[in-house]
């Protein structure tokens, strides 16, 4: 496959590609509108380290550091959210965004098709040494219990390395 040619046009990544179309149509990456494929910034990101997308803003490419820059200004746990994403995409599943769920992401069983499916999980991260109450936890279970899914607590340590814990309903 070649290079997704791709354009940062204020805070959205989009691209009109025939490479774009067929990533969305093989892998779901990006969301169709407007006759375009428009991509999260974790999408962007990862597409770019994996040497599959080319952003570029006006005339000039971005590299990897420069989006994370721009997208920083946008979004301040893109540093958190972004190994999080890679980390669930290595492994086969489906990550969308979850903005109208409070959330970070939806994640869907591995070759999942969006539409055809629903996200199991919705996936909430954190650094280890932040602390939340039970107030927060129970209002993260509420969001997760409401949209039918499972809670997946992302939980990124002074390392990198990311531990997920997930959180179910029980009727005893």
């Amino acid at each position: 496959m070649n290079e997704i040619y791709a354009h940062l046009v204020g805070e959205i990544v989009s691209s009109n590609s025939s490479e774009a179309f067929s990533l969305y149509d093989k892998s779901s990456f990006g969301e169709k509108r407007d006759g375009k494929i428009i991509y999260s910034h974790v999408e962007a990101l990862f597409l770019i380290e994996k040497g599959k997308m080319d952003v570029s803003s006006k005339t000039k490419k971005l590299t990897h550091e420069e989006l994370i820059r721009k997208f920083k200004k946008i979004d301040k746990k893109i540093q958190l959210k972004y190994p999080v994403f890679k980390d669930l995409r290595e492994k086969g599943y489906v990550v969308k965004t979850a903005l109208k769920f409070g959330a970070e992401f939806r994640v869907y069983e591995k070759g999942a098709k969006i539409g055809e499916k629903h996200s199991k999980w919705v996936v909430f991260t954190d650094y280890e040494s932040k602390t939340f109450t039970w107030q927060e936890f129970s209002a993260k279970n509420r969001v997760a219990h409401s949209t039918k899914k499972n809670l997946l607590l992302a939980i990124v340590d002074e390392e990198g390395d990311i531990t997920y814990y997930e959180v179910k309903w029980v009727k005893p």
